[in-house]
């Protein structure tokens, strides 16, 4: 069963990022463009309700965040549900901790899924990505790290990843406003 998400990501600049967007319309296939809204909950674990262009979901992630490979719970709704999810976490208890807000293309690239994302007050990222079985995570992995390479772009460590999402999580009221 194919319930892992191997994932690789990277910063880029805004310059590497329209590089990239018109590169991709080249040489992949793409899927689509959205605009999403992600909230990410208190709770114990990676626990998110997201709306976008085309519905709405409640999402659990295993593991920690930024890990390479995590299983992924999700349950999709309409995209009008979205408010009822809100409401039923925070009757729940739970807070909400950030709110994401992102613009995402996506593309189809030899058999990976890439997307190029700008996020308000965060910044622009690329994210390789690939659904693997528990068994063929780690050949997955070194798939999309070739991948990254091809293009020339360095990955960005956890490390950088953990420092950014800190400081996002601590400012995010401000820096979604600007």
């Amino acid at each position: 069963m194919n319930n892992i998400e191997v994932e690789i990501r990277s910063f880029i600049s805004s310059e590497k990022y329209v590089e990239l967007l018109a590169f991709f319309h080249r040489e992949g296939t793409f899927l689509h463009e959205d605009d999403q809204e992600t909230y990410y909950f208190d709770s114990g674990q990676d626990l998110r309700i997201q709306r976008n262009n085309s519905y709405a979901k409640i999402w659990l992630k295993k593991g920690k965040l930024h890990d390479e490979h995590r299983e992924e719970i999700e349950i999709k709704f309409d995209a009008q549900h979205f408010e009822t999810l809100e409401k039923l976490f925070l009757t729940l208890g739970y807070h909400v901790n950030i709110k994401w807000f992102r613009k995402r293309h996506t593309f189809h690239w030899h058999g990976i899924s890439v997307m190029l994302d700008y996020t308000k007050g965060y910044g622009y990222i690329i994210e390789l990505e690939k659904m693997s079985s528990e068994q063929e995570k780690e050949a997955a992995l070194s798939l999309l790290k070739e991948k990254l390479q091809q293009l020339q772009i360095a990955a960005t460590s956890k490390e950088e990843f953990n420092a950014k999402y800190q400081h996002y999580k601590e400012n995010w009221r401000k820096l979604t406003t600007e």
